[in-house]
């Protein structure tokens, strides 16, 4: 029998699997507080890379479902039953649906294992666990913000006010189905506006389930809608509709070029932009903690099986202590347990389907093809899954295309330097400038490098941290705005000025 006081992290793999038995999937889109089929009829098949076999049928979107989306945000937020409402209680609404995900969050966090693979572990204590947070943090922000009165004028009074925007158009990844979108609608919720929102179509189940509970939390109708469907067609008429006020998104370099063009089409909306990314992670002799330096590096590439914008894909090792700080990188990469998303003792599971798995061990075989000092790992396809085991490339030439092309897998480039002027100079040749690390004991070295390199994140001394108080958006080709913190609050809303005569 199935202890079912068990939760999260102690459940075992026969709970999961038990949970998984007795899982109800989303119904169709989640559109006007309800669910919804295409008008057509057309569905699509959700195909699980757990396993390879069909999850759930959902609706296959077209034009006039956008539109009918669009719509009813638009008349949500025409009617201000959400924008109106106190900004306290626009906070305690989103609070309220923090507390219900967190209360959900085994079923959540098993709906993205079987969606997008990732080990239901590490979506429990990791995705979650920042999706929840994020949410909780803009609901407890909501009646702390302040608008401006300029001081400077008898005979006036200035009002600088920040008011939404009305309609959020959202498109979100599949790496991170619940973080990345939760980067997005709690900051466009808390700030009156009505988001639609279209998941990768690989991964919408979790945001589905996500957004039937915040019904649940007092989100009246049609101020979240989540509408699935293949980007070509609801993406292109999300961004091209002309009453969405704005488009944010996270997702591959192409389609983030393409909304610019969408944008330029229709209304002239602004787009925000979180594109890919080719991270730079530099080490020095001086570390402090030289094992730390080397376990983080294997993390920064594996974690998430690679499947991330701001992966530390290219090492930048100092020419002294290459050979040792690979040997350390390999030994840690050499000890995932690669497996079923749904057991507890998996660290990495499947890539999330079928041709992004082909297309990483291609760009691997072309690594090969050119020359690259393969130290780890394979091209050799796997018959028992889509798992890609970690791969290292030593002595990479910066300008291959092994150290310029985002793989978005477990594929690290190793590069050597020999002092700071070349480290700066190899992290910055790159189309890209999301992420990026250094590891010092030097602390004058640090402040300057952190300055020198191009990226909007620099993390030193570690890789990834940060929380919902800093912002979270690159530079380049990595896109422009930020997610998270208070700047996370700019993309949604616009100024207005209000000047009144007193005399």
């Amino acid at each position: 029998m199935v202890n079912t006081e068990r939760t999260g992290t102690a459940r075992s793999l026969d709970d999961w699997l038990d949970l998984k038995s007795r899982l109800s999937l989303p119904r169709g889109m989640w559109i006007n507080g309800g669910w919804a089929a295409a008008r057509t009829g057309r569905t699509t098949t959700l195909t699980s890379p757990r396993d390879q076999q069909p999850l759930a049928e959902l609706p296959s979107a077209d034009r006039d479902d956008v539109d009918r989306a669009v719509q009813g945000a638009k008349e949500s937020f025409s009617s201000r039953a959400w924008a109106g409402l106190e900004p306290r209680e626009r906070g305690a609404v989103l609070i309220r649906w923090a507390d219900l995900l967190d209360q959900h969050r085994d079923e959540l966090a098993l709906l993205i294992a079987l969606e997008m693979g990732k080990p239901v572990t590490v979506a429990w204590s990791v995705e979650l666990r920042t999706a929840i947070n994020t949410i909780r943090w803009y609901g407890e922000l909501a009646d702390k913000l302040m608008d401006e009165s300029p001081r400077g004028r008898n005979g006036s009074v200035a009002l600088v006010t920040r008011e939404p925007l009305g309609v959020v158009g959202a498109i979100t990844p599949w790496n991170f189905p619940m973080t990345l979108s939760m980067f997005k609608i709690p900051a466009a919720l808390v700030s009156g506006n009505s988001v639609v929102v279209k998941p990768a179509t690989q991964t919408p189940l979790s945001l589905l389930r996500a957004a039937e509970l915040s019904a649940e939390a007092g989100l009246p109708a049609g101020v979240l809608q989540v509408l699935t469907g293949s980007g070509a067609t609801v993406g292109s008429a999300l961004a091209l509709h002309n009453d969405v006020a704005t488009v944010t998104f996270t997702g591959s370099t192409e389609v983030g070029k393409q909304l610019l063009t969408y944008a330029g089409q229709s209304n002239a909306k602004p787009v925000w932009l979180e594109l890919g990314g080719k991270s730079p992670n530099i080490v020095f002799p001086d570390a402090p903690d030289l094992d730390e330096a080397a376990r983080m590096a294997a993390w920064a590439i594996s974690f998430n099986s690679g499947q991330m914008c701001t992966a530390g894909s290219r090492l930048l090792v100092h020419e002294d202590i290459r050979d040792d700080l690979i040997a350390k990188v390999v030994d840690h990469l050499g000890r995932h347990k690669i497996g079923d998303p749904l057991d507890p003792e998996t660290t990495m599971g499947p890539l999330a389907y079928e041709r992004h798995r082909d297309d990483v061990l291609d760009e691997v075989r072309k690594g090969i093809a050119d020359g690259a000092q393969l130290v780890h790992g394979s091209d050799r396809k796997r018959t028992d899954g889509l798992y890609v085991e970690p791969v290292v490339f030593a002595d990479v030439d910066p300008d291959s295309r092994l150290a310029q092309h985002e793989i978005f897998g477990p594929v690290l480039s190793v590069t050597t330097f020999r002092d700071d002027a070349e480290a700066v100079a190899i992290a910055n040749n790159s189309d890209y400038g999301l992420g990026s690390a250094i590891w010092t004991g030097d602390l004058a070295r640090a402040h300057r490098l952190s300055r020198d390199i191009q990226a909007g994140l620099v993390w030193v001394n570690c890789y990834e941290e940060g929380d919902t108080s800093v912002p979270f958006g690159g530079q380049k080709l990595s896109g422009h705005g930020s997610d998270r913190s208070l700047h996370g609050l700019e993309k949604f809303t616009t100024l207005k000025t209000t000047w009144i005569e007193l005399a």
